[in-house]
């Protein structure tokens, strides 16, 4: 009976934190308007007589009984704010009826569960996917798969593919269950896969004109995806060798009402221009992570650890509420900063090497995404100037470039040219010369995604989007010595504006002169001492 009352207390305090709980489970997070508001663009760029559909992000095990913190699928977020696993979305292009309600869109989330909130957390059910999110029609998941509704007669159902890595649990209503039920449902064709099914897509829209492109295409996938050279039309159509022959094939294709190519480029256009909401979010994370590079200028010192870089990094974004890191921290001294994806953090002293450092906040489900490379010592040897100047220069040209209508490609164009044109200088290429030192493109879109999602045409206002030109000298290189181990980036997040743009991170000091200005003041830090351990 003790046992019994206690419970009930627990689920009693349950029921009034779900009372107050606030939408994104932050005061400060997105509203319900904000993500039906999301919900209804979408809705206008569907095709007639269709349903996109939405599955939430598969449990990730880190090991045993213990899993990773929940990171819901951004765009299921971005259409519903729910934070929660083992969940459905269905949108339709205009209203159904489906037991006797005009229906346009439905959720099916998980239930209450009183042992389940004890031990992981509140859940929001039905009656909070109502109040909460905003969602008229809502029902558990476990009513998913006897939901009265006929996916056959539509003329496409649009999804951006199935999880194939989630783990099956004991429930009958978890991911696993819920792709299997709507696959079984809607008839989707036995033995496809997402990547079979995209192909048939393919074949069966393009003309002959390009069909000798899309069988090259299928050749691809076949390498990339051993599975798919066991169906025989495929492989018939990568043999081909005339556009006759592949029309004959092309009329053999069976037309499928399954479409897993369309909505994602829906969700590239909706998500790239970013809304007034999403911008206070973006800005905050930004902002935090500047500040994370402030304090860790001033508190820099010869015989610190990367790790220890991170730490004071990670400490400043929890200190300002953010709820997360949007990726993981990149913390590169010396030749480390060579990799470009370096997260180990490993490196337990260094004496004058430069320091990249490329972290982001995640602030109400939005990241940010700051490099600074500074010296440890505080002040620039002269060839770690020299190479910081080019990438500085290279960055600041291509922002002055920036505004609505220019090119996507130009940005990286411009500081591939600063960036050779100053290698040449220092004598490190000769001119013409193909070279690794500056790897990887100058840009990226940034919103719920460190690269988020986005068509990569002309930019447009009120996109926002990274400038993160670098060079990387690894030990080794075929150049003077003198160079080695000295990897430099530098990267900002700036907004889209019609005549130009705005530095976001701008409260990060960007040029040599400030970095080292900043670096000779004194650090909150100091003071703090531990005591020593064996």
């Amino acid at each position: 009976m003790k046992k019994i009352t206690l419970i009930l207390a627990f689920f009693g305090a349950m029921l009034w934190s779900y009372s107050g709980m606030s939408q994104s489970y932050f005061d400060d997070g997105l509203g319900k308007d904000f993500h039906k508001g999301r919900r209804d663009a979408l809705r206008q760029q569907m095709p007639a007589n269709s349903a996109a559909i939405f599955f939430s992000n598969p449990v990730r095990n880190r090991s045993n009984d213990v899993d990773y913190i929940y990171h819901q699928d951004p765009d299921f977020f971005y259409l519903t704010g729910l934070r929660e696993p083992n969940s459905v979305l269905l949108i339709f292009s205009e209203p159904q009826m489906i037991d006797g309600k005009s229906v346009d869109e439905v959720i099916f989330v998980q239930p209450r569960d009183p042992n389940a909130e004890m031990w992981n957390g509140i859940r929001l059910g039905v009656d909070g996917a109502k109040d909460i999110l905003g969602f008229e029609h809502a029902y558990l998941n476990a009513e998913f798969a006897g939901f009265p509704f006929d996916y056959t007669k539509l003329d496409k159902l649009m999804t951006l593919g199935f999880a194939t890595d989630a783990r099956d649990s004991n429930s009958k209503a978890d991911l696993v269950d819920l792709i299997k039920q709507f696959k079984e449902n809607a008839q989707f064709p036995e033995g496809f896969t997402d990547q079979s099914l995209k192909l048939y897509e393919l074949i069966r829209t393009t003309d002959q004109e390009s069909s000798a492109n899309v069988a090259t295409v299928v050749g691809r996938y076949i390498r990339m995806y051993p599975e798919l050279a066991e169906d025989q039309l495929l492989l018939e159509y990568q043999k081909t060798s005339t556009p006759s022959e592949r029309e004959a094939i092309k009329s053999k294709v069976p037309k499928i009402n399954f479409d897993l190519s369309s909505l994602a480029l829906v969700m590239n256009s909706l998500r790239e221009v970013k809304t007034t909401e999403e911008l206070k979010m973006l800005r905050k994370a930004i902002s935090i992570s500047a500040v994370g590079q402030v304090e860790v200028m001033k508190a820099m010192k010869p015989g610190m650890n990367e790790r220890e870089i991170q730490g004071i990094h990670e400490f400043v974004y929890k200190r300002y509420d953010a709820e997360d890191i949007g990726y993981p921290s990149i913390v590169g001294a010396g030749h480390n900063g060579c990799i470009l994806h370096y997260i180990d953090n490993n490196k337990r002293s260094f004496g004058s090497e430069l320091v990249l450092m490329d972290l982001g906040a995640q602030y109400r489900g939005y990241t940010a995404d700051v490099t600074r490379t500074i010296p440890s010592k505080g002040k620039f040897s002269a060839e770690q100037k020299a190479i910081y100047e080019i990438v500085l220069k290279a960055q600041d040209e291509a922002m002055a470039a920036i505004k609505a209508g220019l090119p996507f490609g130009e940005i990286n164009k411009i500081s591939q040219r600063v960036i050779n044109e100053g290698l040449v200088e220092l004598g490190i290429i000769k001119r013409g010369q193909r070279h690794r030192y500056f790897p990887h493109g100058t840009s990226h879109y940034l919103g719920l995604d460190v690269h988020d999602r986005g068509n990569y045409g002309p930019l447009k206002e009120n996109m926002v989007i990274t400038v993160e030109p670098g060079i990387y000298i690894p030990e080794g290189s075929d150049c003077d010595p003198k160079w080695w181990g000295i990897a430099v980036r530098i990267e900002d997040d700036v907004l889209i504006t019609k005549d130009g743009c705005e530095n976001l991170s701008g409260l990060a000091p960007r040029t040599v002169k400030d970095i080292e200005a900043m670096m000779a003041k004194k650090s909150i830090l100091e003071d703090w001492v531990l005591p020593k351990l064996d």
